[in-house]
């Protein structure tokens, strides 16, 4: 049961599979990408087919390639083998296209917290009154309201993520990749932005590739959790996880999931 005060999650139902008749979000086939001269491989054979809608958490070894596997689907870097088919990069205006959250915040320091979080709506052609009201909206459900007139100087490491998480979801985009969203939250303000997350995403679907070293966190979150091996990465394991929301990490079927994607960490070691 959340503590006093937390937001609450609406129930978000994962999307049922796609059909050969719908085209996936996401779809990479075969993909290999090196680097240093062909000295380093990322990532080797990687195929991964993602349903509009779905939530898609990637988890993996340090090094494996998770983060390059975000930048192929935004367009960021090129496959050296293999094809990547994802949204082309959303248009002025356009809700479409992949939007990366890279793990830094990269919030812009001469501006408040508020005209960050309205950044990718003002981008987009909304008008600056209207695109600080509703980054408002997500400021005040992450608990940062009262911070909303405060340069990212004046925030610590968390405060300055959860922003740049909701700027992220405030571009609209159709598809949206997050490299360790929540990776530098303390315990509790993560389970808030969890909920808040799922309680977003049940308002306004949006296909997501999410990476985290988390396990609970891809159990509480994803409709699937792929595994990438050690270096160099491949998937190893493409776990469902046919749960409603909202989650709770202590229920049985919960650690169950949280049990399988460890053994496959543990086996693609």
């Amino acid at each position: 049961m959340p503590a006093k005060g937390a937001m609450s999650s609406p129930t978000r139902t994962p999307p049922a599979s796609v059909t050969l008749e719908k085209q996936p979000a996401v779809d990479l086939d075969g993909v290999r990408r090196v680097f240093a001269a062909g000295s380093v491989v990322a990532l080797d054979g990687v195929s991964l087919r993602v349903d509009p809608g779905a939530v898609v958490a990637v988890v993996g070894p340090s090094g494996c390639g998770k983060s390059t596997l975000l930048d192929l689907v935004c367009g960021l870097q090129a496959p050296d083998a293999g094809t990547v088919r994802s949204p082309a990069p959303a248009a002025r205006g356009a809700a479409t296209g992949a939007v990366l959250m890279p793990q830094g915040d990269t919030l812009l320091p001469w501006a408040s917290a508020l005209d960050n979080a309205a950044l990718a709506l003002r981008i987009a052609g909304v008008a600056r009154p209207a695109a600080r009201e509703r980054a408002r909206v997500e400021l005040e459900a992450l608990g940062l309201g009262q911070f909303a007139d405060a340069r990212p100087a004046a925030l610590s490491g968390g405060m300055r993520q959860r922003i740049a998480v909701a700027r992220t979801l405030l571009s609209g985009a159709g598809v949206i990749c997050l490299d360790e969203p929540f990776g530098a939250l303390d315990a509790i303000t993560r389970a808030d932005a969890q909920r808040w997350l799922t309680a977003t995403l049940a308002r306004e679907p949006r296909t997501v590739l999410l990476v985290t070293h988390d396990t609970e966190e891809a159990a509480l979150l994803a409709d699937r959790v792929v595994v990438l091996s050690a270096r160099p990465g491949r998937v190893v394991a493409d776990i469902p996880v046919p749960l409603p929301h909202p989650r709770v990490a202590t229920d049985a079927a919960v650690v169950a999931v949280r049990a399988e994607v460890l053994a496959a960490l543990e086996a693609g070691r």
